[in-house]
């Protein structure tokens, strides 16, 4: 009642400043008086915004709540978001792991073809870096093209060799028999090592390589590293290293099992396997 006591002030001494018609007045009062049809909307929008921790933009807002069964327009959720405040998280820069002419590189067999019709085809895989209370993180993460599930992973405080090795030999074991994907990644050293491309040749299956400084040529696994960074590690504050790398496992599960994208129907890249193979 005193918000609309006030309201209703502003409005008196808009008019007699603009000498706008009394009609004007009146009809402000009214909307002042209009129900919120978006109110129950608003609470749903702000729930699944923090649920996310921010993570979510308006279209995946607008996805989940068409999955939970609130048929709303992305636009309407986009414009209820900028009223409540509500703006998610943005991207950042990449660690670059080349050191010049190491090892043996690999011919480019992926050229930029993401498309993938079935699970465990074609796999990407990247090396970024954190920084907290003056140490450092890395990560190495092997991500299907099918559906961009982080199929295995290693995150440690030392990029040598190891971080990228045992990454695979744990991937290698999620495999079938008859399963043999390419293994795509930049030019970084590790995957340049006599080491690793042993072990991917032994295992049957092709080694793929980006050109020299051609991020695009691995862009899904730059894409997962810019939507970790931006929704779990950048404006965020961790006591330790220690700390930073158990938040980045409890990310990994949510991505996984959680964290929808629009590409995949809404469902979460595990929910999109598990469907598929259903269908199969």
């Amino acid at each position: 009642m005193v918000q609309e006591l006030k309201a209703k002030y502003k409005l008196v001494h808009l008019l007699e400043a603009t000498g706008l018609a009394r009609s004007v007045y009146y009809y402000q009062c009214k909307a002042l008086r209009k129900p919120d049809n978006y109110a129950d909307v608003k609470v749903l929008i702000k729930s699944l915004f923090h649920e996310h921790k921010g993570r979510y933009g308006y279209r995946r807002v607008a996805s989940a709540l068409r999955s939970a069964g609130t048929l709303i327009n992305h636009k309407a959720v986009q414009r209820l978001m900028v009223e409540l405040n509500l703006k998610s998280k943005v991207r950042p820069k990449r660690y670059k792991s080349y050191r010049g002419e190491v090892g043996t590189t690999a011919p480019n067999l992926l050229e930029r073809n993401f498309k993938v019709s079935k699970p465990n085809h074609k796999w990407v895989t990247d090396v970024t870096e954190f920084k907290v209370k003056g140490q450092k993180v890395y990560l190495s993460p092997i991500l299907d093209l099918f559906n961009q599930e982080v199929i295995s992973y290693e995150v440690r405080k030392s990029a040598h060799l190891p971080l990228v090795t045992d990454m695979i030999n744990n991937a290698l074991k999620t495999l079938k028999d008859h399963e043999k994907p390419v293994i795509h990644s930049d030019q970084g050293w590790q995957y340049r090592m006599k080491t690793t491309q042993n072990i991917i040749r032994k295992a049957g299956l092709k080694q793929s390589m980006s050109r020299k400084g051609n991020c695009l040529d691995n862009a899904v696994a730059e894409n997962f590293f810019g939507i970790l960074k931006t929704e779990m590690y950048h404006r965020e504050e961790f006591k330790d290293a220690d700390e930073l790398i158990d938040c980045i496992k409890e990310y990994i599960h949510y991505y996984n099992n959680k964290r929808i994208k629009l590409k995949l129907k809404g469902l979460s890249p595990i929910e999109y396997r598990n469907q598929a193979l259903l269908a199969a």
